[in-house]
């Protein structure tokens, strides 16, 4: 076999497979692309935080969620298309490298790959 797929950024399972646009590892369901790896790569090198369509994110910016997200501890998820104003940008907290305060759940961490810049 010549084409050879990268291994799984979750969970590191080498029997990845590629279908259509996205790369998924049978183990933990996680699916990405190709491309989507090489910008969060980056931003991890601590050059640019981008957001899921790759525009550079700032301290302060607003941002919108683009998928409905569920909440640990909360009945409620925190749906598609909810504002988040003053965001503040950390590093190196597990994977998630946004902090913010949405309305009605209080402070949160996100992924810059769930948000999308205003």
């Amino acid at each position: 076999m010549t084409d050879t797929t990268p291994p799984c950024p979750e969970c590191t399972c080498e029997y990845t497979y590629p279908m259509d646009a996205l790369v998924i590892c049978p183990e933990c369901a996680h699916e990405w692309a190709p491309a989507e790896e090489n910008r969060e790569t980056e931003a991890t090198d601590g050059s640019v935080i981008v957001d899921s369509v790759g525009n550079p994110l700032q301290d302060g910016d607003t941002v919108t969620v683009i998928k409905t997200l569920k909440v640990k501890g909360s009945t409620q998820p925190i749906k598609a298309g909810t504002k988040v104003k003053g965001i503040r940008l950390v590093d190196g907290v597990g994977d998630h490298d946004i902090d913010c305060r949405i309305d009605g759940f209080g402070s949160m961490q996100l992924k810059s790959s769930v948000v999308r810049k205003a």
